[in-house]
């Protein structure tokens, strides 16, 4: 961990990028980590008004510097990160069958991978799902900004869902047996034949085994 102005960051501060080589090819994601900074603190003041992290001077100097880095070319956020857990909506981009049981520096972990032209075809779907389904609109649009977000790159990049650090907050037998995408998967395919009980059933599966992590947010 490490501070840098207002922020307390636990990742490099260079810019440099991840690599990886996946179905014969060799990907490339940039980090940019002080755009992501900035991006995530004037988006959290942004939905929490009433918690101000900094003076509205200080908050408009960031966004002036945010809006300089952006023109930079490519200059843009190449990681969506959740701390401590997964949103549900990201399972959607990935098939099941992708899920990959890993072993990183702090254990077991989880990852997903696709092309994005396939991500896009999945999300894409799920949005129709949900909004047929008659669910809130703010449900349906978290889930549309997911596939806007993707459509900003090429269809044949690759994109990856990993657990990451989150992993270590599952014990590692339960963490073994987590087949999320599955049941995000059916929950959405019974939605579409209009069988709600079994579509109620899988989605209460996998939010039951997300939720004590995601309460983790909102410990004090």
């Amino acid at each position: 961990m490490r501070a840098s102005d207002h922020f307390v960051w636990d990742e490099p501060l260079s810019d440099d990028a991840f690599t990886v080589d996946w179905g014969g090819a060799a990907y490339r994601c940039p980090r940019f980590p002080r755009l992501r900074m900035l991006e995530g603190l004037l988006s959290f003041t942004s939905a929490y008004p009433s918690l101000p992290l900094l003076a509205q001077h200080d908050l408009d100097q960031y966004a002036d510097e945010l809006e300089e880095l952006r023109r930079s070319p490519g200059a843009r956020s190449y990681i969506l990160s959740s701390p401590w857990h997964v949103p549900l909506r990201w399972f959607a981009a990935f098939r099941p069958s992708a899920r990959e049981v890993y072993t990183s520096g702090r254990g077991p972990s989880i990852r997903y991978r696709s092309s994005v032209g396939d991500a896009i075809d999945r999300v894409t779907w799920a949005s129709n799902v949900l909004d047929d389904a008659g669910f809130a609109d703010e449900v349906v649009d978290q889930v549309r900004e997911l596939q806007r977000w993707l459509s900003d790159f090429t269809v044949d990049a690759m994109v990856e869902l990993d657990y990451a650090g989150v992993a270590a907050m599952f014990p590692e037998a339960d963490l073994v047996l987590d087949d999320s995408a599955t049941e995000v998967r059916k929950s959405l395919e019974a939605l579409e034949r209009a069988d709600y009980e079994e579509a109620g059933e899988f989605y209460m599966a996998v939010a039951a085994r997300w939720a004590p992590i995601q309460a983790v947010a909102f410990s004090n």
